[in-house]
């Protein structure tokens, strides 16, 4: 199975002002192709062609980097796109809302977690809310890491990387971050992996 870029579930001009259609241009058009063409060039002829991304993925963390560089990113991207919605934000599903109230505190102190994961990963990478050992953990990583390398479902994630921001906020990660978890979490996606995971 070769990597493809999906279609925007969504119009490039649909998430704004919080995300701008030039920002979903560059991002998905760009820099996610990127991710897909070099991951294609560098599976073709592997022992991991024709396998699940998610496949790829662990299989190729801390044995062939530049591969999981990419498929990592492809992985992390698919699901980011859905990750948002136009006027998305608000209230969460009951069954996701309550396991974070009794995993992590309340929702007030997921947010802050979520957001300074985000403010508090160095240089590239991206914030996680995750499920490992049946419990919901807020994790961040470096790059295009994620928490399937660490034993760990991603339910939410939110990109970090400058091109996810910049056009749009440039250096105020903190607002951009904000604006991620309280206009565009397409928290119903959040919930079907939620529901997937357990």
């Amino acid at each position: 199975m070769t990597f493809k870029l999906p279609e925007l579930p969504y119009a490039y001009d649909a998430l704004q002002p919080y995300m701008s259609k030039e920002t979903l241009e560059y991002h998905h058009d760009k820099h996610h192709q990127a991710y897909v063409d070099t991951g294609n060039k560098l599976l073709a002829g592997t022992e991991l062609e024709g396998k699940s991304v998610e496949e790829i993925v662990k299989a190729s963390y801390g044995k062939n980097q530049p591969l999981f560089n990419n498929a990592g990113q492809h992985y992390n991207h698919l699901h980011f796109w859905n990750w948002m919605k136009p006027n998305g934000g608000g209230a969460i599903p009951g069954a996701i809302e309550k396991k974070i109230v009794s995993d992590i505190g309340s929702v007030e102190k997921f947010k802050e977690d979520f957001v300074q994961a985000g403010v508090g990963q160095f240089g590239s990478g991206w914030a996680w809310l995750a499920l490992k050992n049946g419990k919901l953990e807020i994790m961040k990583s470096p790059n295009g890491e994620n928490p399937l390398v660490h034993g760990a479902t991603p339910i939410l994630g939110v990109d970090v990387w400058e091109h996810s921001y910049y056009i749009d906020y440039r250096n105020r990660r903190a607002d951009y971050l904000k604006a991620f978890v309280e206009n565009l979490v397409n928290w119903e996606y959040v919930e079907k992996l939620f529901n997937e995971a357990t």
